[in-house]
């Protein structure tokens, strides 16, 4: 395009504006006339529009032509197309009147088999995708995300502009998008891996139990890349294998609640001990510094989030103190920041206090983000063994420290100095030397909360009174003081009024002569302290009343009315008026302190929703758990009134507890874990009973009584189970076998429990990828803490071309924990009587599918019921029973079981020490007796 370069070629030429405004002038009048002769090439479009482009560019108005590049989306040259879009992208907006003319063409360009038409496509969307547009197009972005023809770099443009239309309009992203999502983590290529893992990061924030399944999966990932340093050479950035993506699943792993299954955790800790194994040597080259520090600091983060690693917590605790003393501003800042996250989260803050000095001179640094952090971890780390310290050093930096990060740091001063207070004088001092100082920066919840105290706290008043008067005397008071001097001198002005220097003339004259400097609020309030003076303090009444009558005439009309009513009520014949109304202000009532409330929004402003924040464990009392602060009565209430406490946010998760059985003697769980036997833990919705998929049910009816066996069975898929039970323990192996032609991808497991009372911890993560013919396993391990009602399920998905998936139920019901007894004919019946009738009893009349002796025997045996033969007078039936092992006791059992051959109908009837065994196992009995599958 000649023209193209001459004109750009004129401009550049320009040496003045006014040249250079009227060449463009007669462009936009040649480009005018241009269009408006019509009937030109897609050529000639294309450079007409790639003029505009560049006027728009330089910064000129251009107000004509949009319809033009609109057009040229529709070319079927690729450059044409491509300066269309380029022109639409820059020239039209989301509101833009023209947008909804695209959509057309873009879904067409979106299923072409063209990759760089889809590219344009998801390049338009992404710039300038407006919530009807997204609403329009989201289907076929996320088909070319999902779709396995589409090439990595058009799946990797589809990912980030599905994540701009979320950002834009999240219901666009619909839930049951979420498996086929996840399952896209295992993508091969590592840049597809990293863009999907941006958006499941976005959406995990906001719904972080419909993505708990990528938990897992960031977990394998991560290992594959740091321990099993499976990943391309063109990802390796200065000897760091893909830190961006490495950074990405550590930060997702944080957005959910710790695993507590024993592989997962496994897998994390491998990860995370050569993260740090490799960073204990500091590279010379900055770049491969930089991201090794990246992948470290998010490394730390993770430790300090699981909270259950504690050597791994003790090393990290060493390598932070010598990040806070680096001479590069941005390691500084990266430790403190990870520091800050240790203090909130570690049961003791010792390693933490060796570098205090560091962490306080952090105060002074040249950086104002280093200084902020170190403020935040000051306020993070006290407790009542260095607050004092650390409050007095706040103070000392106070009167240096940016306007920024004031009000910020009185907030903290205040909330310190009155959680960890063990003396009244200290509490009083500090918090009239901070708001002395910090002048303007004071909010109104910091003052407030200091009356509050004051009011609630019988042993503050005197002492309040006095400290306050003497500052209110001085030439120079800031009105906050002078506010606080009003309410605590016109409430507790009495109290010292027999003291030296603290005379009622002397607390009149203090707040009479700052009346005039203050504004209207604060007058209000002084004036209300001297009507409040004419009810204590009847000696100086002549001058509070001549007081009243001057600011009688005042132009403030708030001022006004309050003058003239107190002067009313003060020259009435009796007082007792004003003694009502001047009665003594009741106790504040007990609410959350409004300090936490502010200081918890300021620091939660952030988009990040990680499980932790700075305040998060803030409270009244000490980090130890003991009340340190001022023990006195009615200690530290709710705000005064008009100031809405709302309790702060936090609370953070604690470490999750293993299972252990104690003693000498191995447990269950011990013993079973030695098998060779081979899950991805914490399941969608999917994997509920409620999505269990067709011909699920005769693998799971005949592996009822079968330890071992196919669960199921098709075309694609075989799934066998074996298993053993030992008390109340369960290990359960699963094996996979591939039976198609082609290999399947993205293999997961994800299991479900509905029940408190079975816990299940996953021993081992199948194989992502499955070849033809092969076969992957993984073992998981089932502990019944009580009575359970539902069996487990599975959901299996894997990708063979689309997303395949299965939702199973699993034979884990209570009689496999169950272990058969040997009885005499007394014995039984005796226990038989013991037990007694209902609720302890089951009875059920059912018709059977074979009830044959030999095949019900077999039933029964399947059931681990001891069968007891010639206990029943008659031969015919059966009678038996078992013990059934649970985390919360051992419970008998009796059964009898009555075959009637002619009609083929079974009396059952089951007895149990617990009320609730009986009906679970008539229910589960009655099914498999009535179910047409052999033994």
């Amino acid at each position: 395009m000649r023209g193209l370069v001459s004109f750009i070629a004129d401009l550049r030429n320009a040496r003045a504006r006014e040249l250079e405004e009227k060449r463009i002038n007669k462009e936009l009048a040649n480009i005018r006339q241009q269009f408006k002769k019509g009937n030109l090439t897609g050529y000639d479009k294309k450079k007409y529009v790639c003029k505009l482009l560049y006027i728009y560019i330089l910064g000129w108005n251009v107000d004509f032509g949009h319809l033009e590049a609109v057009n040229l989306i529709s070319a079927n040259k690729y450059s044409e197309k491509q300066i269309g879009y380029l022109a639409v992208t820059l020239f039209l907006h989301e509101q833009h009147e023209l947008l909804h003319l695209v959509v057309n063409s873009l879904r067409k360009d979106l299923g072409d088999h063209n990759e760089l038409n889809n590219c344009l496509a998801l390049h338009a969307i992404a710039n300038v995708g407006s919530k009807e547009m997204g609403e329009a197009l989201c289907m076929d972005v996320h088909r070319l995300l999902i779709s396995p023809t589409s090439k990595p770099f058009v799946k990797k443009k589809a990912a980030l502009t599905l994540l701009r239309l979320y950002r834009k309009v999240p219901s666009i992203v619909q839930p049951e998008w979420n498996e086929r999502i996840i399952a896209i983590m295992d993508d091969p290529d590592m840049g597809v891996a990293l863009s999907v893992t941006s958006l499941i990061m976005a959406l995990a924030q906001d719904n972080p139990e419909t993505y708990k399944g990528s938990y897992t999966k960031a977990a394998v990932r991560l290992r594959k890349i740091v321990v099993d340093q499976e990943y391309s050479g063109d990802y390796v950035y200065y000897k760091v294998p893909c830190p961006w993506l490495q950074v990405k699943l550590l930060r997702l792993l944080q957005y959910f609640t710790p695993s507590e299954d024993t592989h997962v955790r496994q897998l994390i800790r491998d990860s995370l001990q050569a993260i740090l194994d490799s960073a204990l040597e500091m590279p010379k080259n900055v770049q491969q510094n930089n991201a090794q520090n990246a992948v470290l600091f998010e490394a730390i983060n993770l430790i300090i989030h699981l909270d259950t690693e504690r050597d791994l917590m003790l090393s990290i605790s060493t390598k932070l103190g010598k990040f806070i003393g680096s001479r590069e501003t941005n390691v500084r800042y990266l430790g403190l920041e990870a520091m800050t996250h240790l203090a909130v989260r570690a049961e003791t803050l010792d390693p933490i206090k060796k570098h205090q000095d560091i962490i306080i001179s952090s105060l002074r640094d040249r950086d104002i983000t280093v200084r902020r952090q170190g403020l935040d971890l000051l306020y993070s780390m006290c407790d009542s063994t260095n607050s004092q310290k650390i409050v007095h050093e706040l103070l000392k930096y106070l009167q240096t420290a940016d306007y920024a990060i004031r009000e910020e740091m009185v907030l903290k001063i205040a909330i310190l100095t009155e959680k960890y207070a063990t003396d009244v004088k200290w509490y009083v001092d500090i918090s009239m030397r901070l708001i002395s100082m910090a002048g303007d920066h004071v909010s109104d919840e910091v003052w407030q909360r200091i009356i509050q105290i004051v009011t609630n706290n019988d042993e503050l008043q005197v002492y309040a009174a006095q400290m306050i008067l003497k500052y209110c005397q001085a030439d120079h008071c800031h009105e906050t003081l002078v506010k606080i001097g009003s309410y605590i001198l016109g409430e507790f002005g009495h109290l010292i009024a027999d003291n030296k220097g603290c005379s009622p003339i002397e607390q009149f004259m203090a707040l009479q002569g700052k009346f005039n400097a203050c504004s209207p609020n604060t007058r209000a309030m002084i004036l209300s302290a001297f009507v409040k003076f004419v009810n204590l303090f009847p000696e100086i009444k002549p001058q509070l009343l001549q007081a009243f009558r001057m600011y009688s005439h005042s132009l403030d009309s708030e001022l006004q009315q309050r003058a003239c009513e107190f002067l009313a009520m003060a020259t009435m014949e009796t007082d007792e008026l004003l003694r009502t109304v001047c009665d003594e202000m009741p106790p504040f009532p007990e609410r959350t302190s409004a300090l936490l409330s502010r200081l918890d929004k300021k620091q939660n402003a952030a988009g990040d929703k990680r499980t932790w924040s700075v305040t998060a464990k803030e409270g009244l009392a000490a980090k130890d758990g003991v009340d340190r602060s001022l023990t006195l009565k009615r200690n530290f209430s709710g705000p005064p009134a008009g100031i809405n406490g709302v309790e702060a946010n936090g609370g953070l998760i604690g470490p999750n507890g293993t299972y252990t059985n104690g003693g000498p003697v191995k447990s269950p769980i011990e013993e079973l874990a030695g098998l060779d036997l081979s899950s991805a833990s914490n399941g969608p919705n999917l994997a509920s009973a409620s999505h269990l998929s067709p011909d699920w049910e005769p693998g799971y009816t005949r592996l009822l009584v079968r330890p071992e066996g196919v669960l199921y069975e098709d075309l694609q898929l075989q799934i066998g189970l074996r298993s053993e039970y030992r008390a109340e323990v369960g290990c359960v192996i699963l094996y996979f076998t591939n039976k198609s032609s082609t290999q399947i991808q993205s293999f997961t497991t994800t299991f479900h429990t509905t029940s408190e009372n079975l816990k299940i911890d996953i021993k081992g993560i199948p194989d992502t990828a499955v070849q033809s013919g092969a076969q992957t396993q993984q073992m998981v391990m089932f502990e019944a803490r009580g009575i359970f009602a539902e069996p487990p399920t599975v959901r299996v998905s894997w990708m063979a071309g689309s997303l395949q998936a299965l939702t199973l139920q699993l034979p884990v019901v209570l009689h496999k924990l169950m272990e058969g007894a040997v009885l005499s004919a007394d014995d039984f019946f005796k226990r038989w009587k013991q037990i007694g009738g209902p609720p302890h009893e089951s009875q059920r009349i059912f018709e059977g599918f074979d009830v044959s002796t030999e095949s019900t025997r077999r039933v029964l045996e399947g059931f681990k019921w001891g069968i007891l033969d010639g206990v029943d007078p008659n031969p015919r039936n059966f009678v038996g029973a078992t013990v059934l092992h649970t985390g919360a006791g051992k419970f008998g059992c009796l059964v009898r079981l009555e075959p009637n051959e002619g009609n083929k109908m079974y009396r059952l009837t089951i007895r149990a020490t617990d009320e609730a065994v009986p009906p679970l196992l008539m229910k589960v009995m009655q099914d498999r007796l009535s179910q047409p599958y052999p033994v």
